[in-house]
């Protein structure tokens, strides 16, 4: 039996043929162009705009973008409050590992937010924007507050508010009675 020579090449012909793709063939026709487009336009609009290069933009209109996108992230907040208030729904009022994790993550991300205030900002504040960043900082932290409140209202809906008399009877102080009755056996 004779031995294969070395020289085949023992791949697929697909693997093949990706190794040496096809001579692209000069002559054929082009595609032809979609229905409304004309080669003219396009080049006469090239030939009106000479650079396609952008001016950079001025300290205005930065700190005006800065300003818009600083509003954006105070209002994020109150995007929130819809969800949590149908997941708040849905977890009921009642004691379990569920509803006890919902509440936390609820007070969890606003005090996180509040405590980070001046760090959510920063990105923001120029000598340009702080004299109007105040307001926005103003309205986040409203936001963050509406979402704590919000957290208190469901605390309160499954009963862990001390909000009635009776949750604070170990401070109470027995009252004294003025008269007594006695009960006499006839």
């Amino acid at each position: 039996m004779a031995s294969a020579p070395d020289t085949i090449d023992r791949r697929p012909y697909w693997a093949i043929q990706l190794d040496s793709p096809p001579k692209r063939n000069l002559n054929a026709p082009r595609p032809r162009d979609p229905p409304g487009y004309t080669a003219s336009s396009s080049s006469k609009r090239q030939a009106s705009r000479p650079s396609l290069t952008r001016k950079p933009p001025t300290n205005a209109e930065t700190d005006t973008l800065k300003i818009k996108k600083s509003w954006e992230l105070a209002i994020a907040p109150a995007k929130q409050l819809p969800m949590n208030a149908i997941m708040m729904y849905m977890s009921g009022n009642s004691l379990q590992i569920f509803s006890i994790m919902m509440v936390f993550m609820l007070f969890k991300g606003p005090i996180m937010g509040l405590v980070q205030t001046n760090q959510v900002f920063t990105r923001f504040e120029t000598e340009g924007t702080r004299k109007t960043l105040w307001m926005v900082k103003l309205v986040y932290v409203a936001m963050q507050l509406a979402a704590l409140a919000m957290g208190l209202w469901k605390v309160n809906g499954m009963g862990l508010l001390p909000t009635t008399r009776s949750d604070w009877l170990a401070w109470e102080i027995a009252r004294t009675a003025r008269e007594r009755t006695i009960f006499a056996f006839r």
